[in-house]
């Protein structure tokens, strides 16, 4: 059965700005269906120029970008609440790819009801403008990161804001939450080999600051993490859901 837009879970987080009758009404008639995928599934691909829009309800998956050799750049994990597809909408086609990782549940949107949107809702249109200026806001922290830090901070830093997310979602059990990537995954979201990210992850463990295993992660020693990658982690402002 498809998610009402008045009883979507993910609106029940403090995280997400509500909404008044008519936003919900407008969403309902923006969303056109939901989509259930398997692990593995490629949900957008780069070069495409796909008719949907669509809002990950349930599940995880990686954003990702390959280069012609083969190589891979992991942009972002997209965890629920995320927007995917509006690279094609505005620029004819997408720009990087979208796989499935877990069993995922999407909310589906018609991408040619886009620009209505721009055109009779400007409240919405400006949320679209205000993820798109959080993604940006994201891949500047991220090329700092692989650009600047070591292996060791940059690991923290990525799995503190990872772990920052899930918490925000209601993912997280204390100082655990799942993280069903693989190795490979995290390395080439921080720009390391799988040897150099395997060797940072066991001395950190060694040291009793982080642990990941059997698809779970474990903060144990948060403040040391924060003064390793050179952040405060704090809860973000109230964002916007589409």
């Amino acid at each position: 059965m498809v998610t009402d837009c008045s009883n979507c879970p993910l609106r029940k987080r403090d995280v997400y700005d509500t909404l008044n009758t008519d936003e919900i009404t407008f969403m309902r008639r923006f969303k056109v269906g939901e989509l259930k995928v398997d692990p593995g599934t490629t949900l957008l691909m780069e070069g495409s120029n796909s008719p949907q829009l669509f809002t990950v309800l349930k599940g995880m998956g990686l954003r990702y970008k390959l280069l012609p050799n083969g190589r891979r750049q992991v942009v972002n994990f997209a965890l629920p609440g995320a927007f995917l597809g509006l690279q094609a909408g505005v620029m004819g086609e997408m720009k990087h790819s979208v796989e499935a990782t877990t069993p995922m549940v999407l909310c589906v949107f018609d991408r040619a009801e886009l620009w209505n949107l721009f055109k009779s809702e400007p409240e919405r249109a400006f949320d679209l403008t205000w993820l798109s200026a959080m993604d940006e806001h994201f891949l500047g922290e991220a090329l700092a990161s692989i650009g600047q830090m070591s292996a060791m901070e940059r690991m923290c830093w990525g799995l503190l804001r990872f772990h920052a997310r899930c918490d925000d979602l209601g993912l997280t059990d204390g100082d655990h939450c799942p993280f069903p990537f693989r190795q490979q995954d995290l390395a080439d979201a921080l720009g390391l080999s799988l040897v150099h990210t395997n060797k940072t992850l066991m001395k950190l463990r060694d040291k009793q600051i982080l642990s990941l295993e059997d698809g779970k992660l474990g903060l144990h020693n948060r403040e040391k993490m924060e003064e390793m990658a050179m952040i405060e982690v704090e809860r973000l402002a109230r964002r916007p859901l589409i």
